[in-house]
């Protein structure tokens, strides 16, 4: 069994940055690979960024290239999401999920496990 936990959401102005770490315990995971999705009441979960535990493989969403950054720290099991020159369209539950899938995997429905999310809001 694997256990998410995101934190680092909040309030903060366009233009501003949140940086969200998502802790993971409960298996070992060279092998696998870590998502950030989001998710608003208009918008189904929406792939955001990808990395793969030991090659370090990266993906973002076109909508943040640029202003995102995935990294992980391998010795604290945590993946973070540098968010910068947020927008008010940025504003969702942020989601992070494992995935034992090959590959570069931004299909929800390929992550095995789910953190409970974290509010990201972004005001104009």
């Amino acid at each position: 069994q694997v256990q998410l936990v995101e934190s680092g959401g909040g309030l903060v102005q366009a233009g501003g940055s949140l940086r969200l770490s998502c802790a993971a315990s409960g298996r070992t995971f060279s092998s696998y690979a870590m998502g950030w999705f989001r998710r608003t009441p208009e918008k189904e979960r929406e792939f955001v960024a990808y990395i793969r535990w030991s090659g370090g493989s990266i993906y973002y969403a076109d909508s943040v290239k640029g202003r995102f950054t995935i990294s992980r720290d391998n010795a604290k099991n945590t993946v973070y999401l540098q968010m910068n020159s947020l927008k008010p369209e940025d504003t969702a539950v942020y989601y992070c999920a494992v995935t034992t899938a090959w590959g570069v995997v931004v299909d929800d429905g390929d992550y095995d496990y789910w953190g409970q999310g974290t509010q990201v809001t972004v005001s104009s």
